[in-house]
């Protein structure tokens, strides 16, 4: 099975994303946990990752789809994978069924997990990261045992100069425009299904799993 976690910020693709792939034993696959892994190993891809970066400009499409690729043509994913932080337009949308189609497989359920403003905003303004591992906690919902001090690694916390209330809105607005046309794109194929993010996470999970079921 393989399945598509898409909603805007804050909204908590990454934590339902942890906890599926532990449920229906798929792989989880974070681009952006990609693009740090290659940078980090200093691949080829990664050092031209690592360039973009340092000079603060976005990392073109083209290259995250390499490392997607590179990604989905291991053995591991042949059970199937959750997509976690791809696609974010229709272009990117367009870029994965291609290099599905290469492998001969397709996605089988796209989830938007739909979430207010007024939730996100509070959750992504309370968010604090562990600079050393970059797990991440929130000041009300899940607080480290020791203030400031990650409780996997004890690395410094910190917040997200785009966790500020004004940016998060900003990100929000920007998310809304880009990603118009792709759930219009993923509903045309019925496989797509909006849940609502605002509920308990235990519950959403619970909502996806029965949905991953009924697929299967």
């Amino acid at each position: 099975m393989r399945i598509i976690l898409l909603g805007p910020p804050g909204a908590g693709k990454g934590t339902q994303a942890i906890k599926l792939s532990q449920r229906l034993g798929l792989i989880h696959i974070s681009t952006g946990d990609l693009l740090r892994q290659n940078v980090a190993k200093q691949t080829e891809l990664g050092k031209e990752v690592k360039d973009y970066m340092n000079r603060g400009a976005l990392v073109p499409d083209e290259l995250v789809a390499k490392i997607l690729m590179q990604r989905i043509n291991q053995a591991d994913t042949l059970q199937g994978f959750i997509l976690d932080g791809y696609p974010r337009n229709l272009k990117q949308a367009e870029t994965l069924e291609n290099i599905l189609r290469q492998r001969n497989i397709n996605i089988d359920l796209v989830i938007d997990l739909d979430s207010s403003e007024s939730v996100i905003v509070q959750r992504l303004t309370g968010r604090l990261v562990c600079k050393s591992c970059g797990m991440n906690f929130h000041i009300k919902n899940m607080p480290p045992k020791t203030q400031g001090v990650c409780d996997r690694c004890k690395g410094e916390l910190y917040q997200r100069d785009d966790d500020k209330e004004e940016t998060v809105r900003k990100r929000l607005d920007v998310y809304r425009k880009e990603t118009s046309s792709l759930i219009n794109y993923y509903k045309a194929t019925g496989k797509l299904h909006r849940l609502s993010a605002d509920a308990d996470p235990e519950l959403v999970l619970q909502q996806i799993v029965a949905l991953a079921k009924e697929i299967k």
